[in-house]
């Protein structure tokens, strides 16, 4: 409907380019928006107001030439000047009952569009380390991700999903040690724990496997692991013990056997981290590794480019990329003095691969601790000849769990941690995936366990799952009575929806593909969820308000048309979510 009215009022501004303006505004330029006031109409624009400097005239004259210049359409019953200049357009109700035809007709296709143009958009999300299970700041990552990409795809963007594996570098290196540390207590010996390894009972999981594929050949006694370490906190430095502790399992069971007891661990750790986002929902077109990247050349090209443009230099035997050139707020080390390529180097040069690989757009959903990444990242493609406005990082701010009005504590280094499994146990995939969705991704979200398991109102996934549900429970009242559901008289009499619930109803059911585009645009998916919640109110309303199964044919089958197009597009949102849709709660 909006796109209708947005193309009488480009064809009214058209038709005055050469007369009344020296020519017609770039095709999309003219916008209408919605109204918040139904007495000023259902859609408004200031297109005069924008134009009267061009025209040469005042804003409401204007306006009243391109209200003159409005095709005629049964859409359209009036268009009115307000203010300064403003134009209100009132929609016929052929224009609401044609709405809800589009609704029966298109289905589950209703709400797409070809706004996104087929522009190719590389969307990685989550991408966490594969040294522990998913928590549950992960999972508001991966919800958040995996609907963006639903929604994006709705509207005609072609949107490729992908999860970067941090498989590479010192994290993993103290997996590793950690796995072989919990495996040396389970072959009987007794060492203390380092107090910078990964402490979770996963860890110990890793190391019954461990044992289980080595035996004990890979045994070692504590005092020879011990012996001349650097001391551990609190006493000593624990950056310097975990990094002296991995030097000396390398030496004591070789490299290629602690090469074997890192594969491991990332094996089973990226087996879980798969299997817990596959029984989300959450799947990737491609899982994309840091050793592959390595193994590819894809770093020294890019740092060969950025030397081609004479954009490193040395410094106290490091190699530095100079970022203040590109906007960010200093240079960044490439490669350190011992050789040892950054993680900023594999981040410029995957982000350069994205682009090789053709995707015209780089949406990268990151944690909140992210927030310097987005100006140095850029300054790489930037430098490198790639449009830094390309890439486009959206943050996603912390959640925190409340069980009875209390804070759940959590931390992830000492294992206090909830998992993203844990959490999905408790309250369901559906209340995980729309209590995740409902508040704007850039603020922090307060869970509520007890509200997602609740079965009231007050819970939006009930409460807007139940409105779908119930429609499906007056169509099965109507079988109960032999009575049939007729779509083509229901639909060809929707003018009898005068009443104000049914208006309402109306009203909210046609602003579903405004909503959509604009959550698309907004990078928003909270915005799917506060609509759905709207119309599923509208609809409890509605249904507490009216007998929908009336003896006159003609309003019942119109009220039926009515419900059951509330159901598809409720239906349509919460695919979009990743929720489900129940027949019957």
């Amino acid at each position: 409907m909006k796109q209708d009215i947005e193309q009488l009022l480009a064809s009214a501004v058209t038709s005055l380019a050469g007369s009344v303006l020296p020519e017609a505004p770039p095709p999309g330029t003219l916008t209408v928006e919605r109204t918040r006031d139904p007495q000023h109409g259902d859609f408004a624009t200031n297109a005069a107001m924008r134009l009267a400097k061009a025209a040469g005239c005042r804003p409401r004259d204007l306006a009243q030439k391109i209200i003159a210049a409005l095709p005629a359409s049964p859409l359209l019953a009036r268009a009115e000047i307000a203010g300064g200049g403003f134009i209100n357009f009132f929609l016929t109700p052929e224009a609401y009952a044609r709405e809800l035809a589009t609704v029966h007709e298109r289905g589950e296709r209703y709400g797409q569009s070809g706004l996104g143009r087929g522009e190719r958009v590389l969307l990685e999300f989550v991408s966490a380390n594969p040294t522990g299970p998913l928590h549950v700041g992960h999972g508001r990552q991966a919800a958040y991700g995996a609907t963006l990409a639903n929604i994006l795809a709705a509207v005609g963007f072609e949107v490729a999903s992908e999860y970067y594996i941090n498989d590479a570098g010192r994290q993993v290196d103290i997996l590793a040690v950690s796995a072989w540390i919990r495996y040396l207590e389970a072959c009987g010996e007794t060492l203390p724990f380092p107090e910078n390894g990964y402490r979770g009972d996963y860890v110990r999981a890793l190391a019954r496997s461990l044992l289980a594929a080595e035996g004990e050949r890979l045994r070692r006694p504590a005092a020879q692991v011990l012996a001349g370490l650097p001391a551990d906190a609190p006493a000593g430095d624990k950056e310097v013990h975990i990094d002296a502790l991995i030097a000396r399992a390398r030496e004591l069971i070789g490299a290629e056997a602690f090469a074997r007891v890192l594969d491991l661990s990332l094996d089973e750790m990226l087996a879980d981290i798969r299997d817990d986002l596959g029984q989300f929902g959450v799947r990737f077109d491609r899982w994309y590794s840091e050793r592959a990247l390595e193994k590819s050349g894809a770093i020294e090209r890019a740092l060969a480019r950025l030397q081609r443009e004479s954009r490193l230099y040395i410094k106290d035997g490091a190699t530095w990329f100079r970022a203040t050139d590109f906007g960010d707020e200093k240079d960044r080390v490439v490669v350190r003095e011992n050789g040892q390529r950054t993680y900023f180097a594999s981040d410029i040069a995957y982000h350069l691969e994205k682009r090789e690989r053709g995707f015209q757009r780089l949406l990268d959903v990151l944690g909140a601790d992210h927030h310097g990444y987005v100006a140095r990242v850029r300054a790489g493609l930037t430098a490198m000849g790639e449009p830094g406005e390309c890439l486009e990082v959206n943050l996603i701010q912390f959640v925190s769990l409340f069980r009875g009005g209390e804070k759940v504590p959590m931390g992830k280094r000492e294992a206090q941690f909830v998992t993203l499994r844990q959490l999905r146990e408790e309250v369901g995939n559906d209340a995980c995936r729309l209590f995740y969705l409902m508040r704007s991704h850039d603020q922090p979200l307060d869970f509520d366990l007890e509200l997602a398991k609740s079965r009231t109102n007050e819970n939006p996934v009930y409460y807007i799952q139940y409105a779908h549900a119930r429609v499906a429970s007056v169509m099965k009242q109507l079988a109960a009575r032999s009575l049939t559901f007729d779509r083509a008289e229901g639909l060809a009499n929707v003018q009898l929806l005068t009443g104000p619930h049914e208006q309402a109803v109306l009203g909210s059911l046609v602003r579903y593909p405004e909503v959509l585009e604009q959550a698309a645009l907004n990078r928003a998916p909270h915005a799917i969820v506060h609509y759905l919640r709207e119309l599923a109110n509208t609809l409890h309303t509605y249904y507490n308000a009216e007998q929908f199964i009336v003896g006159e044919s003609k309003m019942r089958n119109a009220r039926l048309a009515l419900v059951l197009g509330v159901q598809q597009v409720i239906r349509n949102g919460l695919a979009l979510l990743g929720v489900s849709a129940p027949q019957s709660m």
